[in-house]
Parts: C-alpha cells; sequence; structure tokens
C-alpha cells in the first residue's frame, strides 16, 4: 500500500509542478512520478523545520505540510534541472 500511495501522490505532485514550471509537454508519467517523489525527499529536507508534523507523502492521510513540502521540492527540483539544461545546446 506504501508504494501505490507514494507512486499516485508523487505523480500528481510531479505533474502539477511541471505546470507551474512549464515543463509539462517535455515530461511523461514516469519522469512526473520521479520528480514528484525526489520533490517530497527535497521538500521535507528544506521546508520539514517549517511545518510540524511534516511526515512521508504516503502516509495516510498526507498532512498538508507534507504535501506542501513535496509540492515546493518538485519546482526547486524542476528549477535545477531547467538551469542545468538552459547551458547544454539543444
Amino acid at each position: 500500500m506504501y508504494w501505490i500511495l507514494l507512486i499516485v501522490i508523487g505523480g500528481v505532485i510531479g505533474w502539477l509542478a511541471s505546470i507551474v514550471m512549464r515543463t509539462d509537454a517535455q515530461q511523461g508519467l514516469i519522469l512526473n512520478i520521479v520528480v514528484g517523489i525526489v520533490g517530497s525527499f527535497i521538500g521535507n529536507y528544506l521546508l520539514g523545520p517549517l511545518f510540524p508534523g511534516t511526515g512521508s507523502i504516503a502516509s495516510w492521510p498526507p498532512s498538508i505540510g507534507a504535501l506542501v513540502a513535496a509540492f515546493v521540492g518538485a519546482v526547486v527540483l524542476l528549477l535545477i534541472l531547467n538551469l542545468i539544461n538552459r547551458g547544454r545546446a539543444r
């Protein structure tokens, strides 16, 4: 059950972050899931002290703090990836 929640909620968080960062057309389902899950780890590391009770996005019901932290972490991850890719020749 843990893995299913992690994949579904991570996919939704990654999809929303890709819409905000305007990279949705470049990403597929798998990359959205990866961005959401990795963004959750980044967000919990960066914003964990600010949101009390921030836990995993795979706990049921997920806390609002965990979802916000995961979303912010996913946006930060996409921002870093965009900065790295900007230097490459397309």
